[in-house]
């Protein structure tokens, strides 16, 4: 499916289960955005706490560790609105609870697109479908569609100041089958200054900027892009 234009889009939510989780799957096409002037917002699900055994940081200290990382990663492309839920990592659930948080966090965001990860397992590539990968993408669906545009959902929220908003459409990452792909070679080097950020996360790996190029490489040549170019893979579903 063809996605709307960017020069239609002013905000773009982008929920997510951990910190780093978008740096990974979409820091490239994310940049573009925001050079185009779009308002990008982060609503991180989790705090992370259960990322970076190679650190050496206790687990104690790893959510703060992990958030600060998260906002220089941000930083890093120019996306500086982000919160965080603060639920335990690894223990994600598509709870009501958590959809309720998420439609506050898309009320208060008033995005036109919204990316998330896809509430599908991929077997082709396991490590997309890390449970609470899977927990925060089918929260955030089950928020667009149908509460955040339904004024008779939580209408607390609504009491709080937090009013029906409807979301045009959705861009997933880590889906088994995309069908639209971001051509990112002009912003790879953000996307691995962003990367690069999450210290605890990946300091660790020395071949992590050849390992994020062949992945992005295999995603150029599954759209179809030129030799050498370096791309983004999403799912689009229309919601409006």
């Amino acid at each position: 499916m063809e996605p709307i234009a960017d020069s239609e889009i002013k905000r773009v939510l982008v929920i997510n289960a951990h910190p780093d989780d978008s740096d990974f799957g979409a820091s490239g096409t994310i940049a573009q955005w925001v050079k185009k002037g779009i308002h990008v917002s982060y609503c991180i699900c989790t705090n992370g706490d259960q990322g970076g055994e190679e650190s050496g940081i206790p687990v104690e200290e790893m959510p703060e560790v992990r958030q600060r990382e998260q906002r220089a990663a941000g930083a890093a492309i120019g996306v500086t609105d982000i919160t965080f839920l603060n639920y335990r990592d690894g223990s994600l659930e598509p709870t009501l609870g958590l959809r309720k948080d998420l439609v506050r966090a898309i009320r208060i965001a008033q995005p036109d697109r919204l990316l998330c990860q896809s509430p599908e397992r991929n077997w082709d590539r396991i490590g997309a479908s890390h449970p609470d990968h899977l927990a925060a993408g089918e929260g955030a669906i089950q928020a667009v569609y149908p509460d955040a545009r339904n004024p008779f959902a939580f209408l607390d929220l609504a009491a709080e100041g937090h009013l029906p908003w409807r979301v045009k459409e959705v861009w997933m990452m880590g889906h088994a089958t995309p069908d639209h792909f971001v051509d990112i070679t002009e912003t790879f080097e953000l996307k691995m200054k962003a990367l690069h950020s999450h210290v605890s996360q990946t300091a660790h790996n020395p071949e992590l900027e050849n390992m994020v190029r062949a992945w992005g490489q295999r995603n150029a040549t599954l759209g179809g892009f030129a030799e050498g170019r370096i791309a983004e893979a999403f799912k689009i579903v229309n919601t409006n």
